[in-house]
């Protein structure tokens, strides 16, 4: 059953009930690109001997356990969105949603992970993933990167649990693991695998069966094998997901994709990327047009071939792009620098409709019963909402 008992709540609160079906103003749309010239190596063994090894010496835990254990109160949003198509959402705990060197980022549920079927349930539980980054200290450099399991339904306590993302290191009789440090700026998940993004290289892969249970006690700053040979530490978290392999981007266009943001497209059985980029004056980002490419899935798998050429590429008018998502043709693209969400089909062209301030991340939900949604995030410190409006809304 899906999680109702905040809606009423909260479009009272928020007023979104108010808020006027926006108008769609026309845009200029992105350019076809030749898809050819972007490809994928996948490797999904890469980790298998010191993986099984870890497993041997932690043991596993399965999703439903973690969420057995969730220890962290999710609360419904107070601040006004002002979004039209407002549906549903939620907020994170004061600890998080104030916490200025951690930052939220990617979103995908598990309607990415399983479809519909089921009430979209993954392990008896349906959920809302969020990716995070670490930084060391407020003003520090990327230190770490995580994951929030949110449990999404009405049978389920209000509760999320945070897992720590490690690469496995070390040697298979002395296995170890480290922090994965990684933006995390998108994230997809498709049956049991979980997709990264990693801005230069391409995207990180986890198996959402694997997950480890690790030693608390330890001091926050401590990470994998201690001296004992018994006990590892992961920064005080209880639970912690390996890598388990590598999706590594190549392109013969001579500039290298920048993988931003990443979005599952269960009808295309895709994961489709954008680049954040600047018109021009930024430092740490590029200075040009960004792009959007559409990458397949094996055929009837939820894994990547061992060598994977993109099946469409896009050159974007927009610019500060931090989430993309697609669904039957359709693309939508969330640019944090104009607080615009823009909407775009070869046939219909491309609109733009006023959102939300810091946003981040896009998650297309589908829904058999009810209308399909978008998923998305805001990461300022304070106003971590995550929230769903109707699709229908933001395009046909």
């Amino acid at each position: 059953m899906r999680k109702r008992m905040f809606v009423a709540a909260a479009v009272a609160a928020l007023g979104v009930g108010v808020v006027a079906v926006p108008e769609a103003l026309a845009a200029a749309g992105p350019a076809v690109l030749p898809a050819g010239q972007f490809t994928l190596a996948a490797d999904y063994h890469r980790y298998d001997e010191l993986n099984s090894a870890l497993v041997a010496k932690l043991g596993t835990a399965a999703v439903h356990t973690v969420m057995d254990n969730a220890n962290h109160d999710r609360g419904a949003i107070t601040d006004s969105l002002g979004v039209a198509g407002y549906q549903t959402g939620f907020t994170f705990d004061s600890g998080d949603n104030s916490d200025c060197a951690s930052y939220p980022q990617g979103i995908t549920t598990s309607r990415d992970a399983v479809g519909t079927a089921n009430g979209g349930n993954y392990d008896g539980h349906q959920l809302v993933l969020v990716s995070w980054y670490t930084k060391d200290g407020c003003d520090g450099a990327s230190a770490r990167s995580r994951i929030t399991l949110v449990d999404w339904d009405a049978t389920y306590p209000n509760k999320y649990r945070k897992i720590l993302l490690v690469e496995a290191t070390g040697t298979a009789a002395a296995p170890n693991f480290q922090d994965v440090k990684v933006h995390a700026g998108g994230v997809s998940w498709y049956g049991d695998y979980l997709y990264v993004a990693d801005t230069g290289h391409g995207m990180r892969v986890f198996d959402m069966r694997k997950i480890l249970k690790t030693d608390t006690g330890g001091s926050a700053e401590q990470i994998g094998r201690q001296a004992d040979g018994s006990t590892y530490y992961a920064h005080n978290y209880a639970y912690v997901l390996p890598q388990v392999g590598t999706v590594t981007a190549a392109t013969t266009s001579g500039t290298p994709l920048a993988w931003s943001s990443i979005s599952l497209d269960r009808v295309s059985r895709s994961i489709v990327m954008n680049e954040y980029t600047c018109a021009s004056g930024c430092t740490d980002y590029p200075n040009r047009a960004p792009r959007a490419v559409r990458f397949p899935f094996a055929a009837g798998a939820t894994t990547f071939a061992a060598a994977t050429s993109a099946s469409e590429a896009l050159q974007l008018p927009w610019y500060r792009l931090n989430g993309v998502a697609s669904h039957n043709g359709r693309w939508w693209f969330n640019s944090s620098g104009s607080k615009q969400l823009y909407y775009w089909t070869p046939a219909d062209g491309a609109h733009t409709y006023a959102w939300v301030s810091g946003g981040e991340s896009i998650s297309y939900w589908e829904d058999a019963d009810s209308a399909d949604l978008l998923w998305s995030l805001q990461e300022s410190v304070g106003h971590r909402n995550v929230f769903a409006v109707t699709q229908s809304t933001y395009g046909a």
